[in-house]
């Protein structure tokens, strides 16, 4: 049965000259979209739909934004069943369609370039909704609002953080149609039905990616003036048993702080500072708000502690220690030394190290009538240079030990008993469902899966896994040179960091037409005929002679001198955002 502030679910969608029409099914009010004069009203259900045949059936409106020709509608067409969570079904979106207000309007090539560009973020794994519960928010906040008039509808109540069509929903400017804004996470969901000792129980992961200082791998680190960090995630683990529910929540993001790792076709570029800032600032803001948000803070840092990583790593111990904040603790751990040679049963070490506190956080604990019996005081703000493959398998192994504890206080486990022990057929879920939850995350910003999920998914490292994280590395090097730089725009369009001038490309220059350098294709096309020429000289030559091998040197040469041209000049090979200057990646 809805409730007044649900989604509404099932809706047809007519399509006229001028608006769109979308009839929620057995319900009496009509929601319509003028094509025209961009007008957006909810009227009662009369006579609109005379003589009107549905266009098609859609599943939600995900928002309305402005391109080049015309405004675009974005609806949700498909969806597809993920499980219950707190007695509301979560969904994942599985299509969607971008239609244009006006019919046949006049297509420019900069256009095409927009929509590709939403529709590479739309289709970027995974987008998550309910109609009824609100996924944006844990538990705990749920409970803590419960109190707070926040608003009407799904969306005004919805941790905006987390909302990633909050830009083109707003676009409608119109404060009647909250049953029909879906908000849309981006992250992964994952339900679960488990038994264990004869007790059956819902175990739940709940990933969220952050709105804020969202972006791409390498065109995205660090901190800005806000305190928002780069590739910020929250991780929320939810158990429902007999009446209960219980939350352990993580934070993953960037060394809060300025600095940058560009792309520069190296295979590793040097990560490095960003001079003239005030990096204490927004390690104070940075920190000042995730406080208020979940209590004290153990900053986790597992980066390396020597070369270039080892000067982040120093500046972020500094930071906090210049904070004097007793609420923020600061831990290190230098993963890759500590584990070298496969040695990851070390990783006990920092998780020994970090029981006190976590058994001093605790776990959000209530009854489903309302009643709490425990809250969660503070979190693991865990973090490697990625924020990726170290950093889930940290998260993984600390949500394992609080499940423990959790489902001991349930009395589904006996006392002293842990998890891992009671059910294979369990652990074996539990892992790869956190691999399966290192994957999407990894996917979302890095573009490829994560690296180091053998371990895992297994409890141990493996040469396989190894030399898939040597692929995934591969594959990470071309997307982040090569790739990310189309889906920075994508995900700045989006979310309406980038709006779209309808000059451009008139009265204003296009960002979508910058020229590119006189090397960009004078060095690949030496490097090209090179290594033609050089095959061919050292494959068919009629006999082999002094002439032959001088023309292999020659060729050779220009082979080396071409690739030593085109690292040199790595930067102007790179795919950059379009959308913004250059120069606004080499600042916070």
């Amino acid at each position: 049965m809805e409730g007044d502030n649900d989604v509404y679910d099932d809706m047809n969608l007519y399509i006229t000259q001028e608006c769109f029409i979308v009839e929620p099914n057995g319900q009496d009010e009509l929601l319509i979209i003028g094509r025209l004069d961009k007008v957006t009203r909810v009227e009662a259900k009369t006579t609109q739909l005379f003589n009107l045949m549905p266009t098609r059936r859609i599943c939600g409106i995900l928002g309305t934004i402005h391109l080049l020709s015309c405004d675009y509608l974005i609806v949700a067409t498909h969806r597809l069943f993920v499980g219950i969570l707190n007695n509301a079904i979560v969904w994942r979106l599985a299509g969607y369609d971008i239609i244009p207000y006006i019919p046949n309007a006049i297509q420019r090539s900069e256009n095409q370039s927009y929509l590709s560009m939403l529709r590479q973020t739309l289709d970027t794994k995974f987008f998550y909704f309910s109609y009824r519960y609100d996924l944006t928010q844990t538990l705990q906040r749920q409970q803590e609002n419960m109190g707070k008039k926040t608003g009407k509808g799904l969306l005004d109540r919805a941790d905006k953080r987390f909302v990633w069509n909050s830009y083109v929903l707003q676009q409608f400017k119109c404060d009647k149609m909250q049953r029909f804004q879906l908000p849309l996470v981006h992250g992964f969901v994952s339900v679960n039905q488990v038994q264990i000792n004869g007790q059956t129980f819902f175990w739940s992961i709940v990933t969220r990616r952050s709105v804020e200082r969202a972006g791409t791998r390498l065109f995205c680190r660090g901190s800005n003036d806000l305190g928002q960090v780069a590739n910020f995630v929250e991780t929320e683990q939810i158990v429902e048993f007999n009446g209960q529910h219980t939350s352990f929540v993580q934070t993953r993001g960037s060394m809060p702080f300025y600095w940058q790792q560009l792309p520069n076709l190296r295979y590793k570029p040097k990560p490095r500072l960003i001079p003239g800032k005030d990096h204490l600032a927004a390690c104070t803001a940075h920190f000042n708000t995730q406080q208020n948000i979940y209590g004290m803070q153990v900053a986790v840092n597992l980066v390396d502690q020597k070369g270039a990583e080892g000067e982040l790593e120093a500046t972020f111990a500094r930071l906090v220690r210049e904070m004097c904040n007793p609420r923020v603790r600061y831990e290190a751990f230098d993963f890759h030394h500590e584990c070298r040679k496969m040695r990851w049963d070390r990783l006990n070490i920092l998780i020994d190290r970090l029981a006190h506190e976590q058994e001093n956080f605790g776990f959000y604990h209530a009854f489903d009538n309302g009643n709490v019996v425990s809250t969660q005081t503070g979190v693991f703000r865990t973090n490697c240079i990625d924020c990726l493959d170290r950093t889930n398998v940290v998260q993984s192994m600390l949500a394992r030990r609080s499940l423990s504890a959790v489902l001991q206080k349930l009395g589904v486990l006996h006392v002293g008993q842990r998890v891992e022990h009671a059910s294979t057929s369990f652990e074996a879920l539990f892992k790869g469902v956190w691999a399966d939850n290192a994957d999407l995350v990894s996917l979302q910003y890095s573009g490829t899966g994560a690296l180091k999920t053998d371990f895992t998914r297994t409890g141990k490292r493996t040469k396989v896994g190894a030399v898939n994280d040597g692929k995934n590395s591969l594959m990470r090097y071309y997307l982040n040179n090569f790739a990310d730089g189309k889906r920075q725009d994508g995900i700045d369009l989006f979310l309406g960091n980038y709006l779209i001038n309808e000059n451009e490309g008139s009265i204003l220059p296009s960002p979508l037409s910058k020229p590119r350098g006189w090397r960009y294709f004078a060095f690949p096309s030496v490097l090209l005929v090179a290594v033609a020429m050089f095959i061919i000289t050292m494959t068919y030559p009629a006999e082999f002679n002094t002439e032959n091998l001088l023309f292999m040197l020659f060729w050779g040469a220009m082979i080396a001198v071409s690739a030593t041209g085109i690292l040199h000049y790595g930067i102007e090979f790179v795919q950059w955002p379009q959308l913004f200057p250059l120069l606004s990646f080499h600042s916070a």
